[in-house]
């Protein structure tokens, strides 16, 4: 990989807001919403990019420009020197991002966070639904 460093700055970046369902096209997301995923991070971004034998590295001190909250950032190597791709199913940085947002839900810490989530959210609005029957 000590050959690859000089290249480095010249790799595809992607934000985790580029497939972000809850931001607006404006705000950044670059494919479809029905099609991206919601929250991603650039550690399951780069984890998608791993699975799918992509180089890819992670940058957990860069900020979007547009949003500086937003931390992290993942860079990808799409093609070796010689110009053919690390992954032939994906030519292009657009086929990248509708890909890694088809994983990312389906990421292995992502599942055990929303479980609790939606158990809890679920008796939250059964509770709710009590106290509104009791005020009629």
């Amino acid at each position: 990989m000590d050959g690859g460093l000089p290249n480095f700055k010249r790799w595809n970046i992607i934000y985790p807001i580029y497939i972000n369902s809850k931001k607006t096209i404006a705000e950044g997301r670059r494919i479809n919403a029905s099609k991206a995923c919601e929250n991603p991070t650039c550690i399951e971004i780069g984890d998608c990019c791993k699975h799918l034998k992509i180089p890819c590295a992670i940058e957990l001190d860069k900020a979007y420009p547009r949003d500086f909250m937003q931390r992290g950032r993942v860079r990808v190597l799409l093609k070796r020197e010689d110009g053919s791709f690390y992954n032939p199913a994906i030519s292009s940085k657009k086929q990248l991002m509708l890909q890694v947002a088809e994983f990312v839900p389906r990421h292995p810490g992502r599942v055990k966070k929303q479980e609790p989530a939606s158990t809890a959210s679920a008796a939250g609005t059964s509770k709710s639904g009590k106290g509104g029957k009791k005020k009629k």
